[in-house]
């Protein structure tokens, strides 16, 4: 059965959501491969059957050119369709009955042309394998069982029931058509076995990244929920017995009242706290968590440190600088290779951050689609510093540079 409810030439043609660049340039070296195959057969192929036209002149002749050359037509563009993978599904019938009708012409009509013999039987064979890894794995070697048989019938029914014997004189071009049509169902099979490992090696890294984040937002939930649930319970306990003893002992109630404040303002005090923990974070810590969350998502990420700045200000927008960077290449790339160099001389300090891999999502510009990068040029413009982005190919790089007296602007 299918995994897809609708059939799948409706999705060959676009790249799936959110499937990294490298992951499309994987699958194009597959097909590449997958079509050579197909193209070097189908060449050799009707090239025999042009040789045996002109030799000929024959109406039959001239038929098996014209139909091996359909059949070789309809069969690279079938090739696209095994994105899905194996077992993935078939795309709608025309497609297959098209892929099908002039293979199993031309096998008929082979048992009737003089010297076609096995010739006229691969294009079936050819069909068959390019239908096969779409099937379950039941029904796929089934079919490719079935393809080899009545393919290696064919010389032997013309022979037998028609005295049309197979031509050996060409036995080295048949020998080169048996070994590379023996070779084609574990060519195939074997590429999309691969191209599936990469399919879901992407996915587990996306899924890596978005569990990394989840598990942050739990961090930061289970710590407010720490801070706020404790102090709302009191609160509401202690205003409830202000409110009950606001008739009976007013000084009660006062106290009560006043101890709801404090509990209140220390709430509010250990909410920013919290929020400023987040917030203010420390420029070695933050190029360290750097290098290992890159290092996690898959990319090789080179970390070059010299002295880190003495001053705090300039630490810390560098810290954010850092975090902002490392969030958009996992969000805006596909990254294999990162690297971070800090250096702090006696004129400022310069952090530079680049990675490959970028998506299509990233203008010429360098923008990406988040007011980060933004907010990040006004923090380092109030150190008098500058942010400055550039995109070459599929690279993005960041660089920031501080000088070493700065006036931070209110």
């Amino acid at each position: 059965m299918s995994r897809y409810s609708a059939p799948i030439d409706s999705l060959d043609e676009s790249q799936p959501a959110g499937q990294a660049r490298s992951v499309q340039t994987t699958w194009m070296y597959t097909l590449g491969a997958i079509v050579f195959f197909f193209v070097v057969l189908d060449a050799i192929l009707l090239l025999t059957a042009l040789a045996n036209f002109s030799a000929s002149r024959s109406l039959l002749d001239g038929m098996l050119v014209a139909l091996v050359l359909l059949s070789s037509v309809v069969q690279v563009r079938y090739c696209w369709f095994l994105r899905v993978g194996r077992g993935g599904g078939m795309p709608r019938l025309a497609w297959t009955v098209t892929l099908a009708a002039p293979a199993l012409v031309a096998w008929v009509l082979g048992l009737f042309a003089e010297g076609a013999g096995l010739f006229a039987a691969l294009p079936l064979w050819l069909a068959a394998n390019v239908v096969a890894p779409l099937l379950p794995k039941r029904q796929r070697w089934t079919l490719i069982l079935l393809a080899a048989i009545v393919t290696i019938a064919h010389p032997l029914l013309a022979a037998g029931l028609l005295n049309n014997p197979f031509d050996l004189d060409s036995a080295g071009r048949a020998w080169l058509l048996l070994s590379y049509g023996a070779l084609l169902p574990a060519m195939i099979l074997s590429s999309l076995w691969w191209w599936e490992i990469v399919v879901t090696l992407d996915r587990h890294r996306s899924v890596a990244a978005d569990l990394a984040v989840a598990q942050e937002r739990l961090r930061f939930a289970s710590d407010l929920h720490d801070i706020q649930g404790h102090h709302l319970q009191v609160i509401a306990l202690k205003s409830e017995l202000a409110e009950r003893m606001l008739a009976i002992d007013p000084d009660a109630a006062r106290e009560h009242v006043h101890e709801t404040r404090l509990i209140a303002k220390q709430a509010l005090e250990e909410t920013r706290a919290l929020v400023a923990g987040l917030r203010d974070v420390d420029l070695a810590s933050e190029l360290e968590n750097a290098r290992e969350v890159l290092t996690a998502a898959g990319a090789d990420c080179e970390l070059q440190l010299g002295a880190l700045p003495t001053g705090a200000d300039v630490r810390r927008v560098l810290a954010l600088v850092v975090r902002e960077a490392t969030t958009n290449i996992l969000r805006h790339s596909s990254a294999t290779r990162a690297s971070i160099r800090l250096e702090t001389t006696a004129d400022g300090s310069t952090l530079e951050i680049d990675n490959n891999a970028l998506n299509s999502a990233t203008d010429a510009t360098g923008q990406v689609d988040s007011s980060g990068l933004a907010g990040l040029r006004n923090r380092v413009s109030a150190l008098n510093g500058q942010l400055v982005t550039e995109v070459s190919d599929d690279r993005f790089a960041l660089r920031v540079s501080v000088p070493a007296k700065v006036r931070a602007e209110a």
